[in-house]
C-alpha cells in the first residue's frame, strides 16, 4: 500500500532528533506523531542512544533470558498496579492477542467481549468491531478485514464504550460464556465517563471474569503506573508497548499471576499449559531502550510537563476554534487528543465520531502539514521534547489553519 503506517502520502522521513523530523527533501516539521506513540521523550534521546549501543556491542539477541529484560520486567511490575508478573512479545498486536488467550485458558471460557471503535492490534479478534462503517445491533461483531475466519465472529461480543448500562446487561447476560473483557481505558481518543470503568470493574469481579486494560498506548503516558493508575481502576491485566519499548519492538502482557500461570509449565495445572514463543520476545536492545526511557519518566516534573504543554495547545485549539464558530470539539486527556468536527453536543463513543466530518479534518491536518506541523489522521501525541517555540509555533498554525478552513 505503499506506507508502513496509516500515513498514506509521498512523504519519506530520513532522520529526527528530539521535537523535530526532517523529510529526505530537508524540510522540518515539529513531530505529533512520534512514531504513533513511542518517542514520548523524543526522538534519538542521547540517553536511550547511550543504553542502545551498549547493548549492541554486548550482542543483538539471544533467545534466553537477559539481564536487560528482567530489569525492565522488575520496573513494570514496580510501576503498574496489575502488574504481578510479566509476558513479554514484540508487539502490541501480539501483547493482546496472548492476554485474551490467557484470560480464555484461565476461565475456560472461549468468548471475549471488546467494545465497538476499540483498537487492540491486527489479530483476527481484536478486527472485530474496529471501524464499523455500518455498525451492527449489539452485541453482535462486524469483521473489519477480508481473511478473517467466520468462525472468530461466533466467539467476539460487542458493547457500547461509555455505557455501562448496556455494556453490563450483555456481561450478564453472557457471563458464563465469556472468557475475558478487552477494553481501551481511553478509547482512541475517548475518555472514559466518571463511573465507566469502575462499572465495569465490579460486574467483572461479580462474575470472576478477567478484566484486561490495553495500555499499549496508554501505559506510562497518562502517568507512571499508566491509565489503572490516572483512572484509579485497577484491572486483571494489562498490555503494554510503545513507550515501554523506548521506540524499539517489544510489548508484555502483564497482571495476575494466577492468571498468567497458563504461561508457566510448571504452574499451569488444570488449565493446562499455553506455550508462547518469539524469537524476539524481550529481545535486550528493545528493553534496554526501555529501562532507559523509563528512567528518564521517573524524574522530577516530568508528566506536570507532559500535561502543561498538552493543555496548553488543546486549551489554545478549542479557544480558536470557538472563535471561528466552526462547530468542533477537541476531545481527550492533555498528553493525547484531537479535533472532531461536529456539531454533537457531547463525543462519548464511536457512533458518535461517526458523525464528525472527517474530510475537514483531513483538510485541517493539510494545512498543518503545509506549515511544519506533523500528525496522524487523528490524534496529537505530546512528547516531553517539544519546546517552548514549539508551542508557539503550533499555535500560530492552528490559528492560521482555522482561519483558511472557514472557507472549506
Amino acid at each position: 500500500g505503499g506506507s508502513l503506517g496509516n500515513i498514506f502520502s509521498d512523504v519519506v522521513m530520513e532522520r529526527g532528533a528530539g521535537s523535530k523530523i526532517w523529510d529526505i527533501s530537508g524540510n522540518e516539521y515539529v513531530d505529533y506523531l512520534i512514531g504513533s506513540g513511542p518517542m514520548v521523550i523524543g526522538h534519538a534521546h542521547p540517553e536511550v542512544i547511550t543504553a542502545v549501543r551498549e547493548q549492541l556491542e554486548l550482542g543483538s539477541t539471544f533467545f534466553a533470558n537477559n539481564e536487560k529484560a528482567i530489569l525492565l520486567a522488575e520496573e513494570i511490575v514496580n510501576a503498574v498496579p496489575c502488574a504481578e508478573q510479566i509476558r513479554f512479545s514484540s508487539s502490541g498486536t501480539e501483547a493482546t492477542l496472548f492476554a485474551m488467550r490467557a484470560a480464555r485458558a484461565y476461565r475456560g471460557r472461549d468468548k471475549i467481549l471488546k467494545f465497538e471503535g476499540g483498537f487492540h492490534g491486527m489479530n483476527d479478534y481484536a478486527l472485530m468491531s474496529m471501524g464499523p462503517q455500518a455498525p451492527a445491533e449489539f452485541p453482535h461483531p462486524v469483521p473489519d478485514s477480508a481473511g478473517i475466519p467466520r468462525s472468530v465472529q461466533d466467539d467476539m461480543l460487542i458493547a457500547p464504550f461509555n455505557d455501562l448500562e448496556t455494556s453490563v446487561s450483555i456481561i450478564e447476560r453472557y457471563h458464563d460464556e465469556l472468557g475475558g473483557v478487552i477494553v481501551e481505558p481511553f478509547q482512541r481518543l475517548l475518555p472514559p465517563v466518571p463511573g465507566f470503568l469502575e462499572g465495569l470493574r465490579d460486574v467483572t469481579h461479580q462474575y470472576g471474569i478477567p478484566l484486561i486494560f490495553d495500555e499499549i498506548v496508554t501505559g506510562f503516558r497518562f502517568a507512571f503506573g499508566g491509565a489503572q493508575e490516572f483512572y484509579n481502576v485497577t484491572p486483571d491485566l494489562c498490555t503494554l508497548g510503545k513507550i515501554v519499548a523506548g521506540g524499539y519492538p517489544l510489548s508484555a502482557v502483564a497482571g495476575s499471576a494466577d492468571i498468567l500461570s497458563p504461561f508457566n509449565p510448571a504452574s499451569s495445572g488444570d488449565s493446562g499449559f499455553m506455550p508462547q514463543i518469539g524469537t524476539l520476545s524481550g529481545n535486550p536492545i528493545a528493553a534496554a531502550a526501555g529501562l532507559a526511557t523509563i528512567n528518564i519518566l521517573k524524574r522530577e516534573g516530568t508528566y506536570e510537563k507532559l500535561f502543561s504543554t498538552g493543555q496548553e495547545l488543546k486549551d489554545n485549539l478549542q479557544r480558536l476554534l470557538n472563535e471561528s464558530e466552526i462547530p468542533a470539539k477537541v476531545i481527550g486527556e492533555a498528553p493525547l487528543f484531537d479535533v472532531f468536527f461536529t456539531n454533537e453536543e457531547e463525543v462519548v463513543d464511536y457512533r458518535d465520531t461517526l458523525k464528525a466530518d472527517t474530510n475537514k479534518l483531513q483538510k485541517f491536518n493539510e494545512l498543518l502539514f503545509k506549515q511544519g506541523i506533523f500528525k496522524g489522521g487523528s490524534k496529537f501525541y505530546i512528547s516531553l521534547a517539544h519546546t517552548r517555540e514549539d508551542i508557539d509555533k503550533t499555535i500560530a498554525a492552528f490559528a492560521s489553519a482555522i482561519e483558511e478552513l472557514k472557507g472549506y
